[in-house]
């Protein structure tokens, strides 16, 4: 369903055993959601960020930018305020 958790987990050289430990799962469960067997709930999308350094859109394919932090971000603020 998602081929980047896989890809993810063998780039950092975790087994699907030491992955599920990481993410606190059983490794069935790993397994089913790493094959697409199972629906990935959002709150395994969210420990799989927060494991690998991701964002969850990269995870499910939304985007190819891997950080969590967008560099076309700003933050704009006012001095209006401070007048």
């Amino acid at each position: 369903m998602y081929p980047r958790i896989k890809e993810l987990r063998e780039q950092h050289g975790l087994s699907q055993r030491k992955a599920a430990e990481l993410l606190e799962m059983h490794t069935t469960q790993y397994q089913r959601y790493e094959t697409g067997e199972r629906t990935v709930p959002a709150d395994f999308l969210i420990k799989i960020a927060d494991l690998y350094n991701v964002s969850i859109d990269y995870i499910v394919g939304r985007s190819n930018e891997r950080s969590t932090e967008s560099e076309n971000c700003l933050l704009y603020t006012s001095d209006a305020a401070d007048d």
